[in-house]
């Protein structure tokens, strides 16, 4: 019962990774509130996670939905303990495409934007957001998802890449400007994990995933789960500012 009587906030938690989170943190004694765009997911996980469990439909990218959801947790629950940032979403591209000497195809704007809004922009405004009910109650946890393309980069993935290496450059400085209110401030940067994303990849690029992991398979949601709850819980008491990669050794390709 590592997390007893704590309240925690995980985003995107109707499925995969934050639902695999979700379901850890409450059988660690944490009251969880899982927000999501899918609210039939989101119903089926919250009937997982306790009486003391809630759902709330919010999209991060939408500041004030974000605000909105913040205050009603703090004053319905009377304080947030637990921040996971694990919302995020995949729009896979080109920055450009050439043949034959011509431009086919490239990244469209609206897929960049869209990606920033939600992975990165619905981190800052989810963090903004509690921070003060942090600071207010005397210290708390703040969680970002990254990635491991976060660190070594990704074909075909401008977007999201930026994303997550902008989420590390937050979490470093949120770890600076927070720490002397007793919030610490860490990244967990996944591997290639097997959620419901990948599911719909051909199975040639799942095997190519395993075969540039040294321990031979992908990552499970609950491999995640467990790195989140190691560093919410107060045996992390002194990192912050870290980033922790959970990947198998992976080794990303070009």
């Amino acid at each position: 019962m590592r997390l007893k009587d704590k309240v925690a906030l995980i985003t995107g938690g109707a499925a995969g990774i934050g639902k695999a989170t979700a379901i850890r943190f409450a059988a660690e004694g944490a009251k969880v509130v899982i927000c999501d765009v899918n609210e039939t997911a989101g119903q089926e996980t919250v009937a997982l996670l306790g009486p003391d469990a809630a759902f709330y439909a919010v999209n991060v990218a939408e500041r004030q939905a974000v605000q909105a959801w913040v205050d009603d947790v703090a004053a319905r629950y009377g304080r947030i303990d637990i921040l996971v940032n694990n919302a995020g979403i995949l729009r896979d591209n080109q920055l450009v495409r050439w043949k034959d000497g011509q431009l086919v195809k490239q990244m469209p704007e609206a897929e960049f934007d869209l990606v920033i809004a939600v992975n990165l922009k619905g981190v800052f405004n989810c963090a903004q957001a509690v921070a003060p009910h942090m600071i207010r109650q005397g210290g708390g946890v703040i969680l970002n998802a990254s990635s491991v393309v976060g660190l070594d980069g990704n074909f075909g993935q401008t977007n999201y890449v930026a994303t997550k290496a902008g989420v590390i450059g937050m979490t470093k400085v949120w770890a600076r400007e927070l720490g002397r209110y007793n919030i610490r401030v860490n990244a967990v940067a996944p591997g290639f994990t097997a959620t419901e994303i990948l599911a719909s990849m051909p199975e040639k690029v799942l095997e190519g995933m395993v075969a540039r992991t040294p321990l031979g398979r992908l990552g499970r949601p609950e491999d995640i789960a467990n790195a989140y709850l190691f560093l919410a819980s107060d045996e992390a008491s002194f990192i912050s500012g870290a980033v922790l990669r959970v990947d198998g050794g992976l080794v990303v390709g070009t």
